[in-house]
């Protein structure tokens, strides 16, 4: 029995949130019990299971924020918020 797929927004709804610079901001939760996407209060909400330790959670949240846009990882950045639980990301094109 294997893992629930994780259900992500639809990828427009989470466009809608990137501002003309191409910046998004992002809320972490790292260490949760599962991987999670979602819209809450105007911001993505993104909960990891991975660890703050060495980038780990960093690299997971802009592994996920890809995903849910359908865009390939390198086109996304931490700008902003390396230690803290509210990031501020770069989406390219």
């Amino acid at each position: 029995m294997g893992r629930p797929k994780q259900a992500l927004p639809d990828a427009s709804a989470i466009e809608a949130l990137i501002d003309e610079r191409g910046q998004l901001r992002v809320r972490v939760t790292p260490g949760a019990r599962v991987d999670d996407v979602s819209l809450f209060e105007g911001q993505l909400a993104v909960k990891t299971r991975a660890k703050p330790q060495d980038g780990a959670a960093n690299e997971a949240v802009m592994a996920v924020v890809a995903k849910a846009l359908g865009i390939a990882p390198s086109f996304v950045a931490l700008l902003r918020g390396q230690t803290s639980r509210e990031k501020v990301l770069r989406i390219s094109r």
